[in-house]
């Protein structure tokens, strides 16, 4: 049985991990912190999570005895506690905010407006990218909602180094917003709306760029659009395919080059526990993976351009955020991958 703590456990993504691990056969869930909540009982903050003895803490750093600590905390306020946690415990630690996602830390700092304070080495928890390396690191920089549904839907592409270029247009629900509100969550805002936002400045925009030209020299475009959904991320990948690798003059040329696509994917992530390609012609929903850890990935339609169009759907709480951190976890400790995660979503 492994010991867990959650510092910073009063957001959705906390929730999330509260949720998931609460039915994780190997984990028991002994330290949640929050500072605002201090001494109240789970459930006055998370209202489905009943019958639950836990309480918010308020601890230091050498006071944690975990054998993994999740850190949920914002960014900027991860590169303050994890340091401390290193030094003092033998903790291994996944951290759901940006601090520790980006190899340059020149990046983080022009995109997140932030000084980096200390720096630490760590791996970038994407199972489907990294498995091997974040089997062997202590901390792991668990990746942003967006660029898991992007990096995903674009992968196989830069790695066979098919595109000369792709935008990435994401479509999300509120919840990516987190649980403090905002005049930009405020209900009358939202409803029957569709907002873009940082539409060419989205600090996720690097990540994706990071991931993504590690296997060729791709351009990278990336749009955020706010919808009234609760959860959820639906990515459409337009990919600029190269015309030396394709045809697309006639109907059977771009059919022949979709099927080719298609059998790229599902070659490439055939092995992939929460990775679906779906069948020809079909489009992922957002309630086929909402409360999943998996990730819905389909369309391959191509037009006389050489333009391609792939489509894919998470759920940015868990695939997103909470799920995919334990699927970290269950790597870091050895578990079956899908220990504690094989659910499939909430459909309707």
């Amino acid at each position: 049985m492994v010991n867990v703590g959650i510092v910073g456990g009063s957001g959705y993504t906390g929730g999330e991990l509260i949720r998931i691990l609460s039915n994780h056969p190997k984990v028991e869930i002994t330290t949640i912190t929050s500072r605002k909540y201090e001494g109240q009982s789970v459930e006055k903050v998370h209202p489905h999570i009943r019958d639950s003895d836990l309480i918010f803490e308020n601890k230091n750093a050498e006071d944690f005895e975990e054998d993994i600590i999740f850190t949920a905390t914002p960014h900027g306020a991860s590169m303050k506690i994890i340091p401390d946690i290193i030094e003092k415990t033998d903790a291994k630690i996944i951290d759901l905010s940006g601090d520790y996602r980006f190899e340059d830390y020149e990046v983080y700092e022009k995109w997140y407006n932030l000084k980096h304070t200390k720096h630490i080495d760590s791996v970038y928890g994407l199972p489907e990218l990294h498995r091997k390396e974040i089997a062997k690191e202590r901390l792991i920089a668990n990746p942003g909602c967006f660029t898991t549904g992007a990096i995903l839907s674009g992968y196989p592409l830069s790695k066979k180094q098919y595109a000369d270029r792709m935008i990435f247009d994401s479509k999300t629900g509120v919840s990516g917003a987190g649980i403090k509100p905002s005049e930009a969550t405020h209900y009358p805002n939202i409803a029957d709306n569709v907002n873009p936002y940082k539409v060419t400045t989205h600090r996720h925009t690097p990540e994706i760029q990071q991931e993504l030209q590690r296997y060729s020299d791709v351009k990278i475009s990336f749009t955020p659009i706010l919808v009234p959904v609760l959860r959820g991320i639906l990515t459409t990948n337009h990919t600029i395919l190269k015309e030396e690798d394709f045809d697309f003059e006639t109907k059977e040329q771009r059919e022949d080059t979709s099927k080719k696509i298609e059998e790229l994917y599902r070659n490439i992530y055939k092995d992939e526990p929460f990775v679906k390609i779906l069948s020809e012609g079909e489009i992922p929903r957002l309630s086929s993976v909402r409360g999943s850890n998996y990730i819905h990935i389909g369309c391959f339609e191509v037009d006389q351009t050489g333009q391609l169009v792939v489509i894919s759907a998470i759920d940015n709480l868990v695939k997103g955020a909470s799920g995919q951190a334990i699927e970290n976890m269950n790597i870091m400790c050895g578990f079956d991958e899908k220990t504690g995660l094989d659910f499939f979503g909430l459909h309707p």
